[in-house]
């Protein structure tokens, strides 16, 4: 009997050494390396990863470890185990029992998109790219879905051919383990908090004609902002920029907006980067020199303060309006006097081009 409990205690002290080995050494870890683990992954398959992948030296030691703590949690997402560059808490080498704490606590990398006003749904597919969480062309390929469309913004805007101007501007925070889908809803989700707070998707009683007047008046008023968006920068001047077309609207006169005819030409795939005289003859129902009325949709992602100049334009007479050449605008109820402030704005750029 003496001897059986000697041969257990052997067993149980070499039990525990092998599992102190495992989990108390340190494992090199690569430069630069990451790896992502799956939402709904089981214990096993994370620590079968972490052991294919070179992170830890034996799966079923972290697995052992993380049955004698049955209240921990092993959180899915992209995780940083070498020194990889930017990241916070990452180490050449690492012990399983360090790994395993960085998983209880969700340690995930983080990758942060800005995406400023004004920016298109081609601006937004580069930005997911640089932060390195897919293809610009993957992300632009979801944007225009006819299928994600009508799912996410089916509602609002049954018409709508692609998410431009429901992908709100805002500082995202995403992880490699959610997919582009959802990176993408996260987006339409925020210009869905914003609308509802500045009452523009206020519900209909249910009847068809409101629904679709409804729709359209969002569209109408996104559409709106998002040229606001791109012709100033300043947001005291977005209500008087929202003026000047509310005006051109109701009088049935162009918009003669450039940044309309830029899309266009976006859509088409042939921008330059800059926009020249010639550029203004595309025949395209965004050229808003050839074809009044509002474009067929929303060139841009308008922030707050543009949707609400759209929503409640200032009170005013002004039909035009011309940069000043210093970052205002210049605004004119008469032609004549739209004309006298272009001269101005050009003898400032030759000026400025003179002292320069």
């Amino acid at each position: 009997m003496r001897f059986f409990f000697r041969l257990v205690l052997l067993a149980l002290l070499a039990a525990a050494t092998w599992l102190g080995y495992q989990l108390l050494t340190p494992v090199p870890q690569q430069a630069d390396a990451t790896v992502i683990l799956r939402p709904g992954w089981s214990s096993l398959h994370i620590a079968r990863e972490l052991q294919q992948q070179g992170v830890i030296r034996n799966g079923h030691a972290l697995l052992l470890w993380k049955y004698l703590h049955p209240g921990s949690t092993l959180k899915a997402g992209e995780y940083a185990f070498g020194s990889t560059s930017g990241s916070e808490g990452s180490e050449s080498s690492l012990s399983a029992l360090d790994v395993y704490r960085k998983l209880v606590r969700g340690e995930v990398v983080v990758h942060t998109v800005v995406v400023p006003e004004g920016f298109t749904i081609w601006d937004i597919a580069d930005a997911m790219e640089a932060a390195k969480l897919g293809s610009s062309a993957d992300f632009l390929k979801l944007m225009q879905s006819p299928k994600l469309v009508g799912t996410l913004i089916g509602d609002l805007d049954p018409d709508a051919k692609s998410l431009e101007g429901y992908l709100f501007p805002d500082t995202y925070q995403f992880t490699r383990s959610q997919s582009p889908r959802e990176m993408i809803a996260a987006m339409v989700t925020r210009f869905r908090k914003e609308a509802a707070a500045l009452n523009l998707t206020a519900t209909t009683n249910g009847e068809a004609a409101e629904v679709n007047s409804a729709a359209a008046n969002l569209r109408r008023i996104v559409t709106l902002a998002s040229i606001v968006e791109k012709e100033t920068p300043l947001p005291a001047e977005r209500p008087l920029v929202a003026s000047v077309y509310a005006n051109r609207l109701a009088r049935n006169i162009a918009l003669d907006a450039d940044p309309t005819v830029i899309y266009a030409h976006l859509l088409r795939g042939d921008y330059s980067g800059a926009l020249h005289h010639d550029d203004l003859t595309i025949d395209s129902p965004y050229n808003t020199y050839r074809y009044a009325g509002l474009p067929p949709g929303p060139i841009g992602a308008p922030g707050r303060e543009s949707l609400r100049a759209a929503m409640n334009p200032a009170k005013t007479d002004f039909l035009y309006f011309v940069a000043t050449g210093s970052g205002g605008s210049r605004f004119a109820k008469s032609l004549e006097e739209h004309n006298r402030n272009v001269n101005l704005f050009r003898r400032t750029l030759r000026l400025t081009k003179g002292n320069g």
